[in-house]
């Protein structure tokens, strides 16, 4: 299976777009700072769950998808602090935290699912 075809990626890119258009509503003064920060993360989220699909080993594979994990970490504490600073209204955030939750779901459960999958037997 392709990544574009994963659930996993597809959640991961409407959360990617949905941040994107967020940070383009914040202050013109945050262009270079919070706004550019929201959506690297945003974006790092399905590039790196991509980057760890394509990946031969399953230690790769995890390694991508924790990098994944922590980019969203990082978005949904962006996404507080905007909150916080009366940037963003919680109702219009609330989507986005339900995806963000979805999201993290389901890369806890690949990432767990790699570290307990019998590694592969060498046959010489």
């Amino acid at each position: 299976m392709h990544y574009r075809d994963a659930v996993m990626w597809n959640k991961a890119m409407a959360l990617a777009e949905q941040a994107c258009r967020l940070a383009g509503t914040l202050p013109a003064a945050e262009r270079f700072g919070l706004r550019s920060q929201l959506s690297r993360a945003a974006v790092s989220v399905p590039s790196n769950v991509a980057e760890g699909w394509s990946r031969e080993s399953r230690r790769e594979k995890a390694q991508f998808l924790a990098i994944a994990q922590g980019s969203l970490s990082e978005l949904h504490t962006q996404l507080l602090l905007c909150e916080r600073l009366g940037w963003l209204a919680p109702e219009l955030l609330r989507p986005t935290y339900g995806l963000i939750d979805e999201v993290s779901r389901m890369l806890t459960t690949m990432r767990r699912k790699l570290r307990l999958e019998p590694r592969a037997t060498r046959k010489e």
